[in-house]
């Protein structure tokens, strides 16, 4: 199918050769040695490493199955696994991981723009995504109007926003991604 894979002998193994740094789906089993991969899935939900993954079990019980999913899993399947179902699986895990990936680069660069502001332009970019008018602003941060809408106009160039609607979603994006205050 042209799919690149590596085999690993339990998590351990895999975290050991670098694998959370390349793998775009892991077909993790139930019940491995050492940790379970259900245990393993559970530690990446937790630790933020995104990963998309996808557990097959000979045994696989309702109870299981939510557990995974609410870790993140992208699918959990049962022994033995069709072919065609597994491949499905890995080719929505993978797509999962791409769409992941992409975003985070999304996101590095609205931190790195956001970055390049001036402390000024960040407090000017914060207050109008919370809304307030460019005298509201002037007001609260003791400059004039004519210099909020000057520092406002750079903060649209710099972060590349063509309105303020698409400003406010940047600042929102920001603000999930990074848990900031704009």
């Amino acid at each position: 199918m042209g799919l690149q894979t590596k085999i690993f002998g339990s998590v351990q193994a895999f975290v050991d050769a670098g694998g959370l740094k390349q793998a775009a789906c892991i077909v993790l089993d139930i019940r491995l040695p050492g940790r379970s991969g259900l245990e393993f899935l559970e530690v990446l939900a937790r630790s933020g490493a995104a990963q998309s993954v996808v557990l097959i079990s000979g045994h696989v019980d309702v109870q299981m199955a939510v557990r995974a999913m609410k870790a993140g899993a992208v699918d959990v399947l049962t022994k033995p696994v069709r072919e065609q179902d597994l491949l499905e699986a890995v080719n929505r895990a993978i797509g999962a991981d791409q769409q992941r990936r992409e975003e985070a680069k999304g996101d590095a660069a609205l931190r790195a723009r956001r970055q390049s502001l001036s402390d000024r332009e960040r407090q000017v970019f914060a207050l109008v995504a919370a809304g307030l008018l460019n005298k509201q602003i002037a007001q609260r941060v003791a400059i004039t109007e004519a210099t909020v809408k000057l520092h406002r106009s750079q903060v649209m160039k710099k972060m590349g926003a063509e309105s303020l609607p698409d400003l406010v979603r940047m600042a929102d994006r920001l603000a999930k991604t990074d848990g900031s205050e704009h």
